[in-house]
């Protein structure tokens, strides 16, 4: 009998969509995003320009005020 390997237990993800007000421009979606992703336990991020809906994929909570100041530091507003 063999014994597999064990595979590393993948953490489970959840999304969060939050309101970014303030961008019009492809710029305005990338900086958001690049910011957006160095919030802690923030795996992935979508924007959508149209609608301004962030979405925000993490591998645990992610702090309210966090990501507030990141998108404040891309130029952004969080709505409220």
């Amino acid at each position: 009998m063999t014994e597999q390997p064990a595979t590393p237990s993948t953490p489970a993800t959840s999304a969060t969509v939050y309101t970014v007000t303030g961008m019009t421009c492809g710029h305005c979606v990338a900086a958001v995003t690049a910011e957006v992703r160095k919030v802690a336990n923030v795996t992935d991020v979508a924007v959508d320009l149209a609608t301004g809906a962030v979405t925000v994929h993490a591998v645990g909570p992610v702090d309210a005020d966090e990501f507030a100041a990141a998108v404040d530091e891309a130029g952004y507003e969080v709505a409220s």
